[in-house]
């Protein structure tokens, strides 16, 4: 299970034995290691950098803090920390041979972790949790734009149903939570992120961070850049740290707001993987061949996603990196992170 070494912050980073400061409230975070967990810490770094020490806390778990799959671990972890709010990242993840190998594994490691998790968050009245979801929850025949409300409409993809059943699982718990004992449990369902401290395992990686590997390695062995397909699918791609900052926008704005129980974070607009190709490029200032391989299957030309409860949801002035930016971040982390980055 992928998560962190636990690091707190009050304004700034600091070690793990301080304890609860000042009587603030307390931000427990799983999967803190992760693309979105590490994003959600640049984000309040950058928000609360000057605030006076104590009166917020900021808790990045990992695994070697507790085994979210086992109760009493977790419970400890609560008991620790006296959490006010939560945002529950982790979760047992693979590539797709992974899940196709070990649907029991996938399924029942994370029916363990988020039962513990969502559980403990009722019972230590935390006052607010927000828990991740996936985009693989919805059917591959649910009608396109894809809206929260398809997400049970249909069985999931055979492939990865195991994973998929269990996060579907994680947004029905959440949602009882709330309608019978009206905790604010909110499910956010990211879709295509990418950022610094993603997977880029070419095994793995999703077309963003695979792409920045495969042309990294091209440029180090003086080979043409080959793109599976031919480049032009479409797909809505948000930048890790915009998704952080949905997150920190759940976590602070009131009652009255959170009228959902889950809420897409997608991007605007749809980029074709050409362009993301050309971004990474442009990036990395390769300059050697571009290839597509048509022989490769194109996969869906489209998966369009409403993001009509998060533009509905979010400031009016929340505008998310645009692609070109968010892919140079990317390359930039690659390239000074490469001994050290999931590959």
């Amino acid at each position: 299970v992928a998560v962190p070494m636990a690091s707190e912050v009050n304004g700034h980073p600091s070690s793990s034995e301080n304890g609860v400061g000042g009587g603030g409230e307390v931000y427990l975070v799983t999967g803190g290691s992760g693309l979105l967990g590490q994003a959600l810490k640049r984000v309040v770094e950058a928000s609360e950098g000057g605030a006076a020490k104590g009166s917020s806390k900021w808790v990045f778990l990992s695994s070697k803090d507790a085994d979210l799959r086992d109760y009493e671990s977790s419970r400890r972890l609560f008991d620790k920390h006296r959490p006010t709010h939560v945002v529950h990242l982790a979760a047992k993840v693979g590539g797709l041979f992974a899940n196709m190998a070990d649907q029991v594994g996938f399924f029942r490691q994370n029916m363990q972790m988020n039962d513990n998790i969502v559980s403990l968050c009722h019972d230590y009245k935390v006052k607010r949790a927000i828990f991740c979801l996936s985009t693989c929850v919805f059917p591959p025949s649910a009608p396109m734009p894809l809206t929260e409300d398809s997400l049970h409409s249909a069985p999931p993809h055979p492939s990865n149903e195991g994973y998929a059943n269990a996060k579907r699982m994680l947004e029905c718990l959440a949602r009882y939570y709330r309608q019978q004992y009206n905790d604010e449990f909110v499910c956010i369902i990211p879709t295509n992120l990418y950022g610094p401290n993603d997977n880029f395992n070419l095994e793995e990686a999703h077309v963003i961070p695979a792409l920045i590997h495969k042309c990294y390695l091209a440029q180090q062995d003086n080979q043409p850049f080959v793109v599976s397909g031919s480049g032009k699918p479409l797909r809505q791609f948000l930048y890790s740290d915009d998704c952080a900052r949905i997150i920190y926008e759940l976590l602070r704005t009131s009652s009255e707001k959170l009228t959902f129980n889950s809420m897409m974070c997608v991007g605007d607009t749809e980029h074709s993987i050409k362009q993301v190709a050309d971004a990474i490029v442009s990036a990395m200032e390769f300059k050697g061949e571009v290839k597509y391989d048509t022989s490769k299957a194109d996969g869906v030309y489209k998966k369009t996603a409403s993001n009509a409860i998060l533009r509905g949801f979010m400031p009016k002035d929340f505008t998310p990196i645009p692609l070109e930016e968010g892919i140079r971040r990317a390359v930039v982390w690659f390239k000074d992170n490469f001994d050290k980055a999931r590959r």
